[in-house]
Order: structure tokens, then sequence, then C-alpha cells
């Protein structure tokens, strides 16, 4: 632990967040790292502190408080020390375990493709969390908003974000391409064309497990009773099939007793209507059209429902496995309608890298937003949370911007410390003064007779209404 970073001096009576054996270890006075963030950040950041100090004083007393210090990163960073990300601000969140940052810009014209990618993948915080539900009050283009109540977990360090890419017409993507074709694809009909430009997309069992793992662990902890596992392995059946495949292998392994898979619960549901329900006959109810198939997938099918009978009949069988978290699969397209026109049926999703990019703004579309989706990025002992939404750079400094996203940023990571007390005071109040329609104007435009508010009003009302 360093006593200083970027030349700044740790604040005076705060101690830092340990971890140790999968566990955090929060004092009463944690240093909290910040990024105020680009653009509009600045506004959000001011308004936010003020909203999460004042929670954590009426909830404590005094008895707890934060320590916040700044960290640089973004354009603050580049014009102090004439680079994007110091090395000092990354080590900084890195020592302090628990930090929270407004949005970034990213740089243009080579170097970091993304300060968010890139630190997610130096800090190797794998698991992007984005729940995803509706505050009374918050305008929505959907007739029911509040039957969408998910959390995302999509994974942060693989997919096409992983960033290995060849530029069309380079010598490296020419020498790539003509290995695939003369020598992987050398008797295949499916060829590259020449003129491509070529990426590549790894997704790997340490990558998906470690996900499939927090995310069913976090159904266990907050009594969330689906897993989705949403993937695009009808297409790309070794990188995003076989991202479901080791979901599912997570889930059976190491979870059994707690969960259930869709197809469990077909085979066992048949049997509780149907007692005298034979192997043959139940495999044709799971899948139909079996009698065209060969006698070869016949019978593994046929082994498939046996030992589900066999080894689950007992401790999920007789209704049992109804108690369980059920865990399915969804193919990516169809959770696209499926949120919108079944909301209700999903509860956790778990994605790839670009699949949970899609799907985390499309839900939060539904709610309100990005002004109001909070995130945040954790790893084994290190956690970002962030505002989701980009730096809105020409309402930089005007005071005018929803600061709703840092702020629920700002209470997952209550939670997360264990604060639910400081957490609830934040939420209630927000939903709070929305429904009192006094708002910021991205929500006053679209709300008969609201009261459109700057951001340091909306703060204020929120910290009245505590």
């Amino acid at each position: 632990m360093q006593a200083s970073y970027n030349g700044h001096t740790l604040p005076e009576g705060g101690q830092p967040i340990q971890y140790a054996d999968g566990k955090y270890e929060v004092p009463d006075h944690p240093i909290i790292p910040f990024i105020e963030g680009d653009g509009t950040g600045r506004d959000i950041w001011k308004a936010s502190q003020r909203v999460f100090d004042a929670a954590v004083e009426k909830a404590y007393g005094g008895k707890r408080s934060v320590k916040w210090y700044e960290i640089y990163a973004g354009e603050k960073a580049f014009r102090e020390f004439n680079t994007w990300l110091p090395d000092d601000s990354v080590k900084a969140a890195m020592d302090l375990r628990v930090s929270i940052k407004g949005p970034l810009t990213t740089p243009v014209g080579g170097g970091i493709r993304s300060l968010n990618v890139a630190l997610r993948q130096l800090m190797d915080l794998y698991a992007c969390v984005r729940p995803v539900k509706y505050y009374s009050g918050v305008p929505s283009p959907v007739k029911h908003p509040e039957k969408l109540n998910v959390v995302i977990f999509r994974e942060n360090t693989e997919d096409v974000y992983a960033g290995i890419e060849f530029k069309q017409g380079t010598p490296e993507v020419k020498k790539l391409i003509d290995f695939l074709n003369n020598e992987m694809l050398k008797d295949a009909k499916k060829k590259i064309r020449t003129d491509s430009g070529v990426g590549i997309k790894p997704i790997s069992i340490t990558g998906t497990k470690r996900l499939a793992r927090r995310a069913i662990e976090y159904a266990i902890a907050n009594g969330r009773k689906t897993v989705t596992l949403v993937h695009k392995g009808n297409i790309q059946k070794f990188t995003e099939g076989a991202f479901r495949e080791w979901g599912y292998e997570v889930a059976v392994e190491e979870f059994r007793d707690q969960v259930v898979t869709e197809r469990e619960s077909w085979i066992l549901g048949n049997v509780e209507a149907n007692p005298k329900l034979t192997v043959e006959e139940n495999a044709a109810m799971i899948e139909p059209g079996l009698e065209f198939g060969s006698d070869e997938f016949r019978k593994t099918l046929y082994a498939e429902v046996k030992g589900v009978l066999d080894s689950i009949g007992q401790s999920h069988g007789g209704g049992k496995w109804k108690q369980k978290i059920l865990i399915n699969d969804r193919i990516a397209d169809s959770i696209f309608q499926q949120v919108v026109t079944r909301p209700n049926e999903y509860s956790i999703l778990v994605c790839p890298n670009l699949n949970g990019d899609y799907i985390s703004d499309a839900c939060a579309a539904q709610v309100g937003g990005l002004g109001i989706a909070p995130g945040a990025n954790i790893g084994d002992g290190y956690a970002v949370f962030e505002a989701t939404h980009g730096t809105a750079p020409k309402y930089a400094d005007k005071d005018v911007i929803n600061p709703g996203s840092v702020m629920l940023s700002g209470v997952m990571m209550f939670e997360f410390l264990g604060w639910k007390e400081a957490a609830k005071l934040i939420e209630s109040s927000m939903e709070k003064t929305i429904h009192q329609k006094f708002v910021t104007y991205d929500f006053e435009r679209q709300m008969e007779g609201a009261t459109k508010v700057k951001t340091s009003e909306f703060a204020t009302k929120m910290i009245e209404n505590m």
C-alpha cells in the first residue's frame, strides 16, 4: 500500500478495504477511490457525492463515513499527467479494492481503444453486473415496465472485446487469411475473402465458468429463481455454443442441490403428471420428432432421461424441483423479443461480452434509459462501480444531466459493502423524487406536469426526501 498515488496522499482517518478468503472486510471509514469522469461526469459526480454522504450520515449518524479519494483517468488525467490512464490510478483502484467512476472519454486515433475496457482487463474485472428494474413514475416506452426486473451478468474480458483484430490490407491480415484458407480451410468450401478485416473471438472455459458461478451464487444469495444463459450457439457452436454448455456444467457440477435445468424440469414434471410413463415415452415428450432421429440419437436421449431420474429423481422429484433455481438458455436474438413480450419470466441473464452489451442497453430502454442504469465491474478481490452512459460533452458543466446512473451505481456499491441502510435511503429517495415529478430535462419532457430541475437541484431534493 502506497502513502500516495499520482502525487496525492491518502485521506486521513480512513482505512483501506481488505480482502481475504473470498470475503471483503470493510472498515467503518473506508477509503474509496473515485474517478469523476469526463464531460457531464463532473456535474454528475458532485451531485452524487453529496447524496452518498447524506445517506451514510442519515443511516449511521457519524459511526460510518466514506473517505473519498480522487484518482485520475480520461481527459483530466491526460491534462495533468499526459496519459489517459496513469499506472498509479490502476494501482490505487487495486490496492483500495472498491471504487466508483463516472463516464470516460474513449481516446480517438490510436492507443487505448477504450478506457473502460482497459480498466476491466488490467484489473481482471470479469463480471459486468447490470441490474435493470423499474422505478415508479419513470417515463417508459412500454406499457408494463414494472414487469422487467433482471440482473445481467456480462462477461467482461473475452469475446470480440478482447481486441484481437487485423486490419484489411495489412501484411498481418494477409498472412492470417492465407493460413486460414490454405491450411485450416484447405479442404472446405468455406473461404475468407482476401479483402477482409479479421477479428478473433475467444471464449474460454475459465472465463465462462467463473461468470456463471458468480451469477448462480448471486441468485442463491438474493432469492432469484431463474438463471438464463444467453448465446448464439446455434450458429457459433464452439464459442457461444460452448458458453452454453460450460454454463450448464457449472450449474449441475457445483450447485446440484440448489438448481434444476430446464430439460430436467420437463423430465421430472412428465413423471409427476404420469408416474407410469416409460423412459421412451418421456423422451418423446421432451424431444418432438424423436421418431425421425437416428438410433444413436434416440439411445442418447433415453440415457439422458434415465440418468436424470436415477440421479435426481429422489432429491428433486415429487415437485421439489419447483423450489430450485431454474437454469435455462435462450438464443440471443430470441431473448430480445422475450424481454419485451414476457419480461417477468426472466430474472438473471448470463451473457458473453457482446450479447451482454446489447441486451443491457435494450433492457435499460424499457425502464427509463441509460440515465438511470447502474453498473458494476467485479473481479476476485476488486470492484469498480460506474455510470453506464457516455460523457455527453455538449452538456458538460451545464448542470442539467440526470445523475441517476452514478447514484444507483452507488446503491450497488453500498449493498456490495454491506451498507444496506444507506443503499436503501438513496434508492427510495430517488424514487420518491421522481414520483414527485421533480426531474431533470430528459424525464421532464416525457412527463406531464413535471418540474424541470438542475442536476444539483435533483440531488438537493433527494437529500430532503431522505
